[in-house]
């Protein structure tokens, strides 16, 4: 007899496996389902009561995992083995992150070049997407938990503004969490599908999303057409939120009691109270509290006055959205409110004015991005048939890219029709041609995958490796065809090729792909991680190897002995396999290099303007 699985929640029979909706916020994350039996979305609570799970995540001494609130509470311990705002790391590079350094407590690398960003603790190194899923895994647990039954799929949020590398990077943290990631959507989507926006198949709307979160804001203009949902504009910042209006709080009491920015520990203690202070003044008209044994009050009128400037701040971004996608403010049929600090009455009274309507509101701000992203979880699920299912790609699309990995450009899942184009450059001086291989599949090495076509882009001009632009088209039109091109932007040197159709695969060898894409995510992103580990390092011993002998005039023997014996450890660490050794040495002989590179190029600088008059 066949397992039969009852869902705790709902008190029904469970037949097939529930698909979670996931925010996966810089701040928090959560899960939530639509119930079987009122059809609402609901956010998962546990037996605390909590739906929001912070997004923290602590490593002890034995690189133990913890996540949420006792990861929260190891901020102050241990705050270089703990990790907040991994979201804000996603596929990005050293240099997209080198500016917002000081912003982190622990220590991301930054050797200021275009690789992944990586974080170290200890003596390993962690990618976001490992971050991430950490975030991801303690989510799948709580919801098997709360649910009784076992969970596989989700749709997971991002946000609007979030590129092609950012949105892989979400779908392999989710796959290494054990989750097939079906479908990614934007948050202000998810928030509008929450409240029933484009839940008609005749139905057009324009819809302006303000999202106020704890560390971040920002503002999307979105049209809904015939259940599909386009955004035409999103406009904001990435540091700015709740937490600001704290710190307006803690730095006019600081000022007012005479406590110094450097006493961290009073500080902290202000910014507590001040957030104690924010929750309650959006229902009171007046708050008092105690810091080092004296008394604080804070009237509502004050904190409107000292958050005023962060809101119009806001105000000015709504502007900015609604010019970039050229739509005048009484064109917008409704107002989404999202985001922890919309709670405050003046952010309210703000947008209301701004836009001269009322604003949806009336679910939780917290939840309401999860319960949208359930809701799309419900239409995949074919239980809403109310709603638009748009026709998918049933297995990624991608190409083959140094060490015999899988780079995605069509993730599995994605819209028909398609087009995505992503920038290439050639490994060695010189070279003449690129072979471009399509391939099909879940796996991180192409030999896990099924390869579809292959073709030479030939007549490159020779440049040095680095310098050619090569840009690679993934274009799938409405019959499924899939159309590959390439072409070198500084020559105009192309090539194309078209691949039929399904591709020729049942659904159980589709079945079967993805099964093994969860089984073996693991081992496939550690694989991926010791490629691209091994790669970045012989780029630096190839790199550091020039330098020497372009410059070994202004270098003394001591520097060259130091290098070359580092050069040496790092090759023997490429042969040892191991990718926090090999990421480790790589940061050693960047140290050892650093400050005579930077001795040379300053000299080299220098002698460039001997003679030249600076205007």
């Amino acid at each position: 007899m066949g397992k039969v699985a009852i869902n705790i929640a709902t008190g029904s029979l469970q037949t097939e496996d529930i698909i979670v909706g996931i925010d996966l916020g810089t701040t928090n994350s959560l899960v939530a389902i639509v119930r079987e039996d009122s059809q609402q979305p609901i956010a998962l609570k546990e037996t605390d009561g909590l739906t929001l799970v912070p997004s923290i995540v602590h490593f002890d001494e034995y690189n133990n995992i913890t996540v949420g609130n006792p990861a929260k509470d190891m901020l102050l311990k241990q705050p270089e083995r703990t990790i907040y705002s991994a979201k804000r790391l996603m596929g990005k590079s050293y240099k997209d992150v080198s500016k917002e350094a000081g912003f982190f407590s622990y220590n991301v690398i930054d050797d200021d070049t275009d690789s992944l960003v990586k974080v170290q603790i200890g003596d390993k190194f962690y990618s976001p997407i490992e971050l991430s899923s950490a975030i991801l895994s303690e989510l799948k647990k709580r919801a098997e938990h709360i649910l009784k039954v076992n969970i596989s799929k989700a749709v997971i949020t991002v946000p609007a503004y979030f590129n092609d590398a950012q949105r892989q990077a979400t779908r392999d943290a989710g796959r290494l969490a054990g989750l097939d990631v079906l479908r990614i959507i934007n948050e202000p989507t998810a928030a509008s599908l929450a409240y029933g926006l484009g839940a008609k198949a005749n139905e057009e709307k324009t819809i302006a999303v303000y999202d106020l979160g704890g560390g971040t804001f920002d503002v999307s203009i979105l049209t809904i057409s015939n259940g599909i949902f386009e955004v035409l504009s999103t406009n904001g910042d990435t540091y700015l939120g709740g937490d600001d209006m704290d710190r307006a709080i803690a730095n006019y009491w600081s000022e007012e009691l005479g406590i110094p920015a450097d006493d961290k520990m009073a500080m902290q203690h202000l910014r507590v109270t001040a957030e104690a202070a924010k929750k309650h003044l959006s229902k009171n008209d007046g708050f008092e509290g105690e810091i080092s044994g004296k008394k604080v009050t804070l009237s509502r009128d004050k904190f409107n006055e000292l958050v005023q400037p962060l809101i119009d701040r806001t105000i000015t971004a709504c502007k900015n959205a609604l010019k970039d996608a050229g739509i005048a403010k009484d064109k917008i049929d409704a107002v989404v409110m999202v985001g922890g600090s919309t709670r405050v009455p003046i952010v309210k009274e703000s947008v209301k004015s701004f836009f001269e309507k009322d604003v949806f509101d009336d679910l939780n701000p917290d939840e309401v991005v999860a319960l949208g992203a359930a809701v799309q979880a419900d239409i995949l699920a074919g239980k809403n048939t109310d709603m638009l299912l748009l026709d998918v790609t049933p297995l990624s699309l991608g190409i083959e890219t140094m060490g015999g990995l899988m780079d995605v450009l069509i993730p599995r899942n994605s819209k028909i029709p398609n087009k995505i184009a992503r920038q290439y450059t050639t490994q060695k001086d010189g070279q003449s041609g690129m072979r471009i291989s399509v391939f099909q599949g879940e796996r991180d090495l192409v030999k896990d995958n099924r390869k579809l076509a292959e073709f030479n882009l030939t007549g490159i001009p020779g440049m040095p490796a680095g310098l050619p632009k090569v840009e690679v088209t993934f274009l799938i039109d409405a019959d499924g065809i899939l159309r590959v091109s390439a072409k070198e932007l500084r020559s105009g040197v192309a090539q194309s090729i078209d691949v039929k159709p399904q591709y020729g695969l049942t659904d159980e060898e589709v079945e079967k792909m993805l099964l093994d894409s969860l089984t073996h995510a693991k081992e496939d992103i550690g694989t991926r991680a010791l490629v691209e580990a091994s790669t970045e390092a012989k780029q630096m011993l190839d790199t550091t190897e020039k330098f020497i002998s372009k410059h070994s005039d202004s270098l003394s023997e001591e520097e060259i002995a130091a290098t070359r014996k580092q050069m040496a450890v790092l090759a023997a660490a490429i042969n040892g396999q191991d990718k926090d050794k090999i990421q480790q040495e790589t940061e050693q002989l960047n140290d050892v290099s650093r400050p005579y590179a930077e001795r040379v190029m300053e000299g080299a600088l220098k002698d460039a303007m001997k003679g030249k008059k600076v205007l």
